[in-house]
């Protein structure tokens, strides 16, 4: 910590992650499982993006944002995974004041293109069901990636967001943040300066975020719905549902979870509560969406079954 000024305050310059738990044996079980969950997550979302590059069979719109979701997935757990295994294995859990800002910062980018690319995909889906015969013309390459850079531009802007107002924020307090990464709301917390404006500009920013992109998805899944009643073929219905059923699924759980962490009243629930779904939300479902995916959509399976036969006919 360095003086500030001449007063009886210290500068934070690292802070101290909790953790999780501080129990020597659960650290070491943490330790195996989320380190088996990062190298599933890793493993299946870079093989669910090669498998959409090499098949021809999945070079539409659909598929096209999948990968990015994939990307997405791995970069939110890849922001704090790494350094939460080597924490579970030293005594002092530290980050600098620096790192804190930029981990938070990468957390907030892959977090906002995620929900961006949910709404991108439910919109897809719209175009579509409601509209087959005109979707190469709706959705053509152009407009997929224009989609693409709304995305990332609208992560960026989140991103930037949180991490100018946790670069604005100063510390000179207690510096144990009771997280297993650098959260925003326990940083706020711990902040000695005014954080009337710090805490209000970036959460406005992510609640118009996540309020847009699930008006987006809300409102293209009613079209869906009603669209797909007026179908008069039983197996028109369910082709339609089981082309939604995957991206429903994601969007059932991640939307889920960070309702649960940030929307709900924090008397709801506690601390240890919040970790457990954080650790839902960022660890696990990165992990499980290209199982969903892959589980779920016979083009999928399908493409992945005629590479894996060329690979051992060949």
């Amino acid at each position: 910590m360095d003086a500030l000024g001449d007063g009886n305050y210290t500068e934070v310059t690292e802070f101290i992650l909790l953790g999780l738990t501080d129990d020597p044996i659960l650290q070491v079980i943490l330790f195996m499982i989320i380190l088996c969950i990062y190298l599933v997550t890793i493993f299946g979302n870079i093989s669910t993006i090669i498998l959409i590059r090499i098949s021809s069979q999945l070079h539409h719109p659909m598929y096209f944002f999948l990968s990015h979701l994939a990307f997405a997935d791995m970069g939110l757990s890849s922001s704090f995974t790494p350094n939460m295994l080597v924490n579970f294995l030293v005594e002092r859990n530290t980050i600098s004041y620096f790192g804190c800002g930029i981990q938070f910062g990468f957390v907030a980018f892959f977090g906002a293109a995620e929900c961006f690319l949910l709404a991108v995909m439910a919109y897809d889906r719209f175009v579509a069901i409601c509209s087959p015969l005109l979707y190469s013309t709706k959705m053509p390459t152009q407009i997929c990636v224009q989609l693409l850079l709304v995305t990332y531009i609208g992560g960026f802007v989140n991103a930037c967001s949180f991490a100018f107002c946790v670069f604005s924020l100063v510390f000179c307090g207690p510096n144990r943040v009771n997280h297993f990464f650098c959260d925003f709301a326990p940083l706020v917390k711990l902040s000695c300066s005014d954080v009337s404006i710090p805490a209000v500009v970036p959460s406005f920013i992510a609640g118009s975020i996540s309020g847009s992109t699930v008006f987006v998805i809300v409102i293209s899944y009613i079209c869906i719905l009603f669209n797909i009643l007026k179908m008069r073929s039983t197996e028109g219905r369910h082709k339609a549902f089981s082309t939604c059923a995957s991206h429903l699924t994601v969007v059932t759980l991640y939307y889920g979870t960070i309702t649960f962490i940030y929307v709900m009243p924090k008397s709801y629930y506690s601390t240890d509560q919040n970790k457990v779904v954080s650790v839902f939300y960022m660890v696990v479902i990165p992990m499980l969406n290209p199982l969903i995916y892959s589980l779920r959509n016979n083009e999928i399976k399908e493409a992945l079954r005629r590479k894996l036969a060329r690979r051992i006919f060949s």
